[in-house]
């Protein structure tokens, strides 16, 4: 059964909005979960693909709260992606 899609925003900070060139985009996406959406931006090659491959660490978050990748993922949410914040 296929999901209709979902309109979201998806914010970028740090190296990652670097990397990506963008703050911020609205797209349509048919991901179900943080996980998977961002398998879906990897998918789109170069400069996500490295910026948020799987073996780096990106933290997440849900409507600004931090959220694990297999929280779902609402239509219309804010999804975040940045890097480890270090330093006290």
């Amino acid at each position: 059964m296929n999901e209709p899609g979902k309109t979201i925003t998806v914010r970028y900070f740090a190296s990652i909005r670097e990397a990506v060139g963008s703050g911020e985009e609205t797209l349509q996406t048919r991901a179900a979960t943080l996980d998977a959406l961002r398998d879906e931006l990897i998918a789109r090659g170069e400069p996500w693909a490295g910026c948020l491959a799987h073996g780096r660490a990106v933290r997440m978050a849900l409507n600004q709260t931090l959220a694990r990748g297999s929280e779902a993922l609402p239509d219309g949410a804010e999804a975040a992606f940045f890097p480890p914040v270090t330093g006290g």
